[in-house]
């Protein structure tokens, strides 16, 4: 098993043809912030809890891009990611995720997300 399970379950559901099974991944109070750059200064955010989420889902591009978490750790209850996008096996953009995670239920209570193609790691 992964240090940071459920931030790579949750990616590789984004990733697929049915990201909406995320919202099987949340607790009923759930909040969430994806703080979103495409560069140059062109940036969003999305907030919000459950109906905040359906709305991110239902206005990004699906089965476009592909995550890869390239470090993670785990803290107690919360999960740590640094990552990076590629589109068509070119990098888009670098981003960082943390989760706080239900103990009994492994859901997700609090998700930030941010990212940006102005910054690129280095990557194994």
């Amino acid at each position: 098993m992964t240090a940071t399970p459920f931030l790579e379950r949750w990616f590789a559901l984004m990733d697929s043809d049915a990201p909406e099974r995320v919202l099987e991944l949340i607790t009923d109070d759930f909040t969430m912030s994806v703080q979103f750059s495409k560069g140059a200064g062109a940036a969003a955010e999305f907030t919000g809890d459950h109906a905040g989420l359906v709305a991110y889902l239902q206005q990004r591009e699906q089965s476009v891009l592909v995550h890869h978490v390239t470090h993670g750790a785990r803290v107690g209850d919360v999960e740590l990611v640094l990552g990076r996008t590629t589109r068509n096996g070119s990098f888009e953009a670098s981003f960082n995720a943390s989760a706080l995670l239900d103990a009994d239920t492994d859901r997700c209570r609090r998700l930030l997300i941010c990212r940006t193609p102005e910054v690129e790691f280095p990557h194994a």
